[in-house]
């Protein structure tokens, strides 16, 4: 399938591109918050609106649409892994890894620990589900209570959690925004998530740290355990804990995310091995352990929102996200392949020289389009679009892009209230988020952190290049 190029259509103008562009965003924002309109459908508009800018440069339906294939195509392996982490989750819900982690790790809390574990808790689950909202929808909710009898601000508590839950959610091989970024950015999944180790890392040790001695001043409270009791004994009751057995599925699936083995074959791997331990050792029913696989239920542990995070996971659940990330990418097709995105790199930030900057103004790009939009998912994808060919002139690996655009989206979209993220985080916690967000060091330090280290040259992958070929001497 050869790509069509503008060649013989007219180039848009700065200001087309700005009037289209601003037009999606405003079209999202207003039909997303001001009027309740599906965010798919809103999606279909910008679609119409941007198609209808192509058509007025000189491209015909077929060409509009071949734009559209041509962005989807180049996504497709990325699709692949959209579905199997639907099946990972499921499986690793019916085996007890999930239960195991959280059974063992709640016995690791003590006052004076109780920020600093909490928050690595909260890292280790949102890792191992691919989610954020699950970990605050369940730890989070437990350690709000905790610390409120031990006397501790909420907002802090909060806050604890919410960093916690969001390394998981950038890091995760299985989350869904970490998949979103690597795949709009046009890189590998282990070499975006390795990309990100560079910041990810030192930022989330320096927050770990910082809450090690807020920790200190509550050394003296005493620690309500009757809400671990009672999770620790609806899982128990539920599966079988051994962690030989449960963490199995978990460490295979870390043993060949290192050695490097492709994404889909170790997801694979990782499921099967999962299900087999579901069956054989949990007891459940082979049916239901495969039939969980297109569409997980929730468990009847007693505890609701336990029993819901155990019914996360299969095909289905990963749908709305999936459908969303093709409409955005076809979108990206035409806004990429008719030159809008072109012409407005060109007008806004063709004079950016500097690596630092570059890093610094893809952030903020992201901050805004959640302002703007409400939604990380969007904000992710036209950032990958929007600033692809400048580190492509800057000659920077497409994993600092997806780096970068995840340190400006993911990672602020639980700062704001009146996003998605934000609005669950502050009904399920009980605290807003303009109380929290002071406190949820590890969303805005990894952003210092990343433009720091971009000023200071460190983490900088560059794309490898092909020795020339010497040509053969008489």
């Amino acid at each position: 399938m050869s790509e069509i190029t503008p060649i013989f259509h007219r180039p848009p103008s700065f200001l087309q591109s700005l009037i289209c562009f601003n037009v999606i965003v405003i079209t999202i924002a207003g039909g997303l918050f001001g009027l309740g309109i599906s965010l798919h459908v809103l999606m279909f508009l910008c679609l119409l609106w941007a198609g209808l800018h192509a058509y007025s440069l000189g491209y015909d339906y077929l060409q509009i649409r071949e734009l559209m294939n041509g962005a989807l195509v180049r996504a497709m392996p990325a699709v692949y892994i959209f579905i199997l982490i639907g099946m990972v989750i499921s499986s690793f819900m019916h085996s007890g890894t999930i239960a195991t982690l959280m059974y063992y790790g709640l016995s690791w809390l003590s006052p004076s620990l109780f920020l600093a574990v909490g928050m690595l808790l909260c890292a280790l689950m949102s890792v191992a589900t691919g989610t954020s909202w699950g970990t605050v929808g369940t730890l989070g909710v437990v350690f709000i209570g905790i610390g409120s009898a031990m006397n501790i601000p909420l907002p802090l508590v909060a806050g604890m959690i919410v960093c916690g839950a969001t390394f998981g959610d950038k890091m995760s091989p299985i989350s869904d925004t970490t998949n979103l970024a690597a795949m709009s950015a046009g890189t590998n999944l282990y070499r975006h998530i390795y990309s990100m180790l560079f910041t990810t890392a030192p930022t989330f040790i320096l927050t770990f740290f910082i809450f090690l001695m807020i920790g200190m001043n509550y050394g003296d409270q005493n620690l309500e355990l009757t809400e671990v009791t009672s999770i620790q004994t609806a899982l128990a009751n539920h599966y079988s804990l051994t962690p030989l057995i449960t963490l199995l599925p978990l460490i295979l699936l870390a043993t060949l995310s290192i050695r490097k083995v492709a994404a889909e074959v170790t997801m694979s791997c990782s499921i099967m091995l999962a299900v087999l331990i579901a069956i054989a050792y949990q007891g459940e029913s082979p049916i239901s352990v495969l039939n969980a696989l297109w569409e997980n239920m929730p468990e009847s542990t007693g505890i609701q929102n336990l029993d819901s995070l155990l019914g996360r996971g299969g095909i289905s659940s990963m749908s709305w996200t999936l459908l969303l990330a093709l409409m955005a990418i076809a979108l990206g097709g035409i806004l990429h392949g008719a030159g809008f995105l072109t012409a407005l790199l060109a007008g806004i930030i063709s004079k950016v020289q500097r690596t630092a900057t570059l890093v610094a103004t893809t952030i903020v790009s992201g901050f805004l389009g959640n302002i703007a939009m409400g939604e990380a998912y969007i904000s992710i994808i036209l950032s990958c679009q929007l600033f692809k060919p400048k580190y492509e002139q800057q000659n920077l690996e497409s994993a600092i892009l997806s780096r970068s655009v995840e340190e400006g989206s993911t990672m602020t979209t639980g700062l704001i209230p009146w996003t998605t993220a934000g609005a669950f985080y502050a009904t399920t916690l009980g605290v807003d988020v303009v109380a929290y967000a002071p406190y949820a060091f590890f969303n805005y330090l990894n952003a210092i952190v990343a433009v720091a280290m971009a000023a200071l040259g460190v983490g900088l992958l560059k794309p490898k290049t092909t020795p020339p070929v010497k040509k053969a001497t008489d």
